[in-house]
């Protein structure tokens, strides 16, 4: 009886008890029934008023409910289910309005009683559910969201995904749905590494699915180690605060910043120079989207063809010396992001006219090196900036470069990437980043400059926000 009057009620009415019954943890059967009930027992018409086109009672909106943005956190059964509670309890501390879908292996690791008391709702784990299914659960669950996050992504669970199965919920609503995606794999560093799952892995990446993590470190299991571990919920809420584009425009209001970028120009002569291919895009797009979220921002550059990010205090600069006094100029400051591709070396006596070509006679260039600026920042013992963030553009072994320039450089943070000329990164308009800190590695989707850098910047303000804790 109950099905059948909501199946006849007008789509703006059901919309409206669709909200009414997910504010109050309940399918939308039963709200009919509580509704009815409550007319029955003459609680009052204005209950069921409120649900007609002629209602002169408006419906009271939850805000939380109706206006936030809503994510739909599919928890799949791996042990690091264990951290999806407290990932629940950091998205809803963002305002974000959120579901909750546990697999049959999830129920394994954690139960819908503990995901529901975090989640404040009900919790769903059954494609047949007959209080859910018969206005078609599962589509409102992949229509109803902003973004379906899968936290952890097992290895299984991926391979359905990339393979377009839909044998129980969760797979059903990730085939159905038209929402943004964002897997956080978690898995052990054998089946990370298999070919079958970096064959996946580059399927659902193509398809548009972005990922964060998985981290290297140690394993649940006794003795092993690598890639595998899932992303820290303070990481995976930074990513999806940038899929969802919900950063409050002051995460870094109250911040300095300062931002190096660009390459350096070292003169040979009045006419030639040393540099490199560095366009700056990064760089300035950092700062811009630092400028976004409320930071006061320097930008150190060096010579590009960009125009200033707006809201930027720019410092423009030519040599790897004269960037170096800038920043030093710019101290005191919260975070030092160090983008700029600064040239290692000079010639140690630049001519002061244009050098002569000699039939036969090559010029002897003396070469000399060039200050580290991000070294010279990070092992200051006063002024230094809380958050030193460097760059490693490698060419090859990129994740054990950058972990060895972390430790020379007494930085605090290290974004690698692979520079070599296929990829066209370097001068290009995208990049795929490795965040490498002392506690593992952060491998980020390939995407756009700017997409990492409001990356980055959330990213900061999720560890801001977890020192403050």
């Amino acid at each position: 009886m109950a099905s059948l009057t909501v199946r006849q009620l007008d789509e703006h009415i059901k919309k409206r008890l669709r909200l009414r019954a997910a504010r109050n943890g309940r399918s939308v059967e039963d709200e009919v029934r509580t509704i009815l009930r409550a007319a029955g027992e003459e609680a009052g018409p204005e209950a069921l008023e409120q649900f007609t086109p002629t209602g002169k009672q408006p419906e009271r909106r939850d805000a939380t409910a109706s206006e936030a943005n809503h994510v739909l956190l599919i928890i799949g059964g791996g042990i690091a289910a264990y951290k999806s509670l407290d990932l629940i309890r950091r998205l809803k501390e963002r305002g974000l309005s959120v579901r909750c879908i546990l697999t049959k292996a999830a129920e394994h690791f954690v139960t819908p009683l503990s995901a529901g008391a975090i989640v404040g709702r009900r919790v769903f784990t059954d494609l047949f559910d007959p209080t859910g299914e018969f206005d078609v659960g599962h589509i409102r669950l992949a229509r109803e969201t902003d973004l379906i996050l899968v936290a952890p992504a097992t290895a299984d669970l991926m391979a359905k995904i990339a393979g377009g199965h839909a044998d129980d919920l969760a797979t059903t609503v990730l085939l159905a749905t038209t929402a943004k995606i964002l897997l956080a794999p978690a898995m052990n560093p054998g089946m990370w590494s298999n070919k079958a799952t970096q064959r996946n892995l580059a399927q659902l990446i193509a398809d548009g699915v972005a990922v964060i993590g998985p981290n290297e470190g140690e394993m649940a299991e006794s003795g092993e180690r690598g890639t595998g571990r899932m992303a820290e919920p303070l990481e995976i809420v930074a990513a999806v605060d940038v899929l969802l584009r919900t950063r409050a425009p002051g995460v870094l209001r109250g911040r300095r910043v300062l931002v190096t970028s660009g390459p350096t120009h070292e003169p040979i002569d009045p006419v030639r120079y040393i540099a490199n291919r560095s366009s700056g895009k990064q760089g300035h797009a950092i700062a811009a989207a630092a400028a976004r979220a409320g930071a006061d921002v320097v930008l150190v550059s060096g010579p590009v063809n960009l125009p200033d990010p707006p809201g930027v205090t720019v410092v423009k600069v030519e040599t790897a010396r004269a960037m170096l006094q800038a920043v030093e100029h710019t101290l005191p400051v919260d975070i030092g992001i160090f983008a700029a591709a600064v040239a290692d070396w000079r010639v140690a006596h630049a001519g002061e006219q244009k050098i002569k070509k000699k039939a036969g006679k090559m010029p002897e260039l003396l070469l000399v090196e060039n200050p580290d600026i991000l070294s010279t920042i990070a092992h200051r013992e006063s002024r230094r900036p809380k958050l030193v963030i460097g760059f490693a553009a490698e060419t090859e072994n990129v994740t054990g470069n950058a972990k060895q320039k972390l430790i020379m450089k007494g930085c605090d943070w290290i974004l690698a990437n692979d520079v070599s000329p296929q990829t066209g990164i370097m001068g290009g308009d995208r990049n795929t980043i490795q965040l490498v800190t002392a506690t593992g590695i952060e491998r980020w989707p390939p995407q756009s400059k700017d997409d990492v850098a409001a990356m980055l910047i959330a990213r900061i303000a999720a560890e801001l926000d977890g020192n403050k804790a």
